[in-house]
């Protein structure tokens, strides 16, 4: 029986260890929260290292979040921390956006946060714009100028469109395409260097920052160059593809001509192939008798010595 006692005995002496094991290695945060009016429990702060939850890092929000007059709930930061949010950073963005005088609780804080956006970040950029400069956009005025342009876009946050909303990568698109818009549909780029607002204007008016996270505050024309004459080299590309479509029909014209005429020297080699056979036919029909054959032979060789003495080129026919 005194063996019974004596486990028993042990047993609570181990579990008691171990309470006051944990209990101390709390008593710092709670007695920190308790001076800063947070009000975590030490049982509590034990629940979070079974759940394995920073109780540091909770307790340190609480504290920021009550001293800065927007106390949130030790079971909300818990939440987010098991969510994998940024817990210090969501309570920041709330304080930041109660100082600034903007709505913002930390239940939608926490959901910007899960988005994957930088809730801080936002929030200050409601309070401070910020300034997105985009590379040099081409476009070509009517006249067929190029010009590059570049431009700057101050924007700031929308709060409420954070979740959902368009990025800076499609600001800067839709403002280049407006800025081409804009110049093509100039007369001159002449009117375009002379009055550079007349593109911010027209592009402020079209509503660019609809289903961003971002409302579009001023677009400023930083920098007009003149670039290429692109309607002179369209005319000259235009001019060179005629000629080689040109050049491209003289050569089946000739290569057409050329077959001709080789068809028409097969047709005279073959005419002059039938002679020989239509007089050896006449010799023998008695139509062409034999000293009418050697007189002709007289004459086409009296006919070529005198073209030879002339220096005349002899008979083609003859020597095809």
């Amino acid at each position: 029986m005194g063996d019974i006692y004596l486990i028993g005995a042990l047993i609570l002496a181990v579990i008691a260890i171990v309470l006051f094991y944990f209990i101390a290695s709390f008593f710092g945060l709670w007695l920190q929260a308790l001076f800063s009016k947070a009000n975590v429990g030490i049982f509590q702060l034990l629940g979070m290292r079974l759940r394995k939850v920073n109780p540091r890092m909770i307790v340190e929000a609480r504290i920021l979040s009550v001293k800065a007059g927007v106390p949130v709930e030790t079971d909300l930061l818990e939440a987010h921390y098991l969510s994998g949010g940024n817990v210090l950073r969501v309570v920041q963005a709330v304080i930041a956006a109660n100082k600034a005088n903007i709505i913002l609780s930390f239940t939608e804080s926490a959901a910007i946060d899960l988005a994957g956006r930088d809730v801080l970040e936002a929030v200050q950029m409601s309070v401070n714009p910020k300034v997105i400069e985009t590379s040099k956009i081409s476009a070509v005025a009517l006249n067929g100028i190029e010009l590059l342009a570049l431009a700057k876009i101050t924007v700031r946050t929308n709060i409420r469109k954070l979740v959902g909303g368009a990025g800076e990568k499609t600001v800067q698109a839709r403002v280049g395409e407006g800025i081409v818009s804009s110049i093509g549909s100039a007369k001159t780029h002449k009117e375009v260097l002379e009055n550079p607002n007349m593109i911010s204007k027209k592009v402020l008016t079209s509503g660019l920052d609809a289903g961003t996270a971002f409302e579009i505050l001023s677009i400023d024309i930083a920098d007009v160059d003149v670039g290429r004459n692109i309607g002179a080299i369209l005319e000259t590309d235009r001019a060179e593809a005629d000629k080689k479509i040109a050049q491209a029909k003289a050569e089946e014209r000739r290569a057409m001509a050329a077959a001709a005429e080789q068809e028409m020297r097969a047709k005279v080699v073959e005419a002059e192939a039938q002679v020989p056979l239509a007089m050896a036919e006449a010799l023998r029909s008695g139509k062409l008798g034999v000293m009418d054959y050697y007189n002709m032979q007289n004459i086409k060789a009296d006919t070529q010595m005198r073209t030879e003495i002339s220096g005349g080129p002899a008979n083609d026919l003859e020597h095809k």
